[in-house]
């Protein structure tokens, strides 16, 4: 194989030899200290208290301590007692007065038996912890409250409608104003969609806040299908950063500055060493280009800007130093190995793809704000895609505009290291009582705690 003849060295750019990480700690870790604790006491019975050489009275010298983690998961019902109120004078009399009863605070979902808690419950458990709302329903039937697949519906569509859609729709605004955004897609089956077959692919668009944004944001946004009207309807007029794979869609917001994926490039390399019958060869050539590429980006990270420099300088002067070098090595070698493979092979697929995004792949290294790849919004993707696999479709068109809504406020609270159940309990006990015309930035996750702490 000619091919295999084709080695390139990696330039020398005297990138720093960096050590390989100490493994982790062995052992369990101690319990948060944050949980509260409860004293659960063990004595010798008086009749054990005695000395078992001189059958003295012994005397206590002190306790020995272990924890235990214990969870209890409680239903109760609230009854809601409002006082009624009334004229004994205007009834003696015959005057015709009303009864006067005592208001409740306005509720999540007028007339549901849930409260706020139950329905972060019943979310969280569905956007975060994966499970379908018929499995849902069977936890709920064995903890003896019986709550039908349907009511559970509701309660999903009904807080995403009513409350949620707030949330996100001020999420979106901020988005908007970010000067960088990851975007890619993916797909979901929604069985009952206006003149479309069950079976046919419809599809989560997902846009997330760059990794150093003082607000982070990750939505998703259903639509039936793969068309460039739905990013250009979403960001509108956008004119900062887009990171995106090859996909032409994304390529067609004419006011952004678009920067390609580095990984999606490396993942066709790896899927041509995989597809070859012995090891090595060009894959694993272009292969150690990108390692090469990554560690500059680890240690780039952790670079120390010079006096006077900004971060995102010291990030493109590094890049500059050890980056640009080895992109200008890879690109001659995939100049010179390009005419040598085969255009439908798995490696001519991965040659072809870098060479022809090569202008987006590397521009990354004009500025230091912009990431290599777009492994961030990758990564809150997978998280939807690992619950795809538990409830494997949308039943209506409603159901997956609500599943957009909640999965964005959960996978936003995790970028922003907020406790999705608590924050859910607090929205929507708060958004019921503000007003459509009321500002409600506190209630957004990146203010959550901020507001909390105040």
């Amino acid at each position: 194989d000619g091919e295999d003849d084709d080695v390139a060295d990696l330039p020398d750019t005297g990138l720093p030899v960096v050590e390989s990480k100490t493994g982790k700690k062995r052992g369990r870790k101690a319990l948060p200290e944050n949980l509260p604790r409860e004293r659960v006491e063990y004595d010798l019975p008086d009749d054990q208290k005695a000395c078992p050489c001189c059958a003295g009275q012994m005397h206590r010298m002190g306790e020995t301590v272990t924890e235990q983690l214990h969870i209890e998961v409680k239903a109760k019902v609230l009854q809601n007692v409002r006082f009624k109120y009334a004229c004994r004078h205007c009834d003696r009399t015959g005057i015709s007065t009303p009864v006067v009863i005592a208001p409740m605070p306005a509720q999540p979902l007028p007339g549901s038996i849930a409260t706020a808690s139950t329905l972060a419950f019943a979310l969280v458990h569905k956007y975060v912890d994966g499970t379908p709302l018929y499995r849902l329903a069977q936890a709920f039937e064995r903890a003896g409250v019986p709550v039908s697949r349907g009511a559970l519906g509701h309660w999903v569509i009904g807080s995403s409608e009513k409350h949620l859609s707030r949330i996100y729709d001020a999420l979106k605004l901020r988005l908007r104003s970010q000067p960088l955004i990851h975007g890619d897609e993916t797909t979901v089956q929604v069985l009952k969609e206006m003149d479309r077959e069950a079976a046919s692919t419809s599809y989560m668009w997902a846009y997330r806040s760059g990794q150093d944004s003082d607000e982070p944001i990750v939505l998703l946004d259903y639509q039936p299908g793969r068309g460039q009207i739905h990013p250009q309807a979403f960001l509108g007029h956008y004119h900062g950063i887009v990171m995106s794979d090859g996909y032409s869609a994304w390529r067609t917001l004419e006011g952004a500055t678009h920067i390609g994926c580095m990984a999606h490039s490396r993942r066709r390399f790896v899927d041509a060493l995989k597809a070859r019958k012995k090891g090595g060869g060009p894959p694993e050539q272009a292969l150690r280009f990108f390692e090469q590429l990554y560690r500059v980006e680890r240690q780039a990270r952790n670079e120390k800007p010079d006096k006077g420099e900004t971060r995102d300088h010291c990030i493109r002067r590094f890049r500059q130093q050890h980056s640009v070098p080895i992109l200008n090595a890879l690109k001659a070698w995939l100049d010179d190995i390009a005419p040598k493979v085969l255009p439908d092979s798995k490696l001519g697929d991965a040659v072809s793809y870098t060479l022809n995004q090569w202008g987006y792949l590397t521009r990354y290294t004009e500025d230091g704000s912009m990431p290599i790849d777009n492994n961030l919004l990758e990564r809150d993707i997978r998280i939807f895609a690992t619950g795809r696999k538990s409830w494997l479709f949308s039943d209506t068109v409603d159901g997956a505009k609500a599943s957009a809504v909640i999965y964005s406020l959960m996978l936003t609270c995790r970028a922003c290291g907020v406790e999705p159940l608590a924050w859910l309990r607090h929205v929507l006990t708060e958004l019921p009582q503000r007003p459509e015309n009321v500002a409600i930035d506190d209630l957004l996750p990146f203010n959550f705690l901020k507001a909390a702490a105040a």
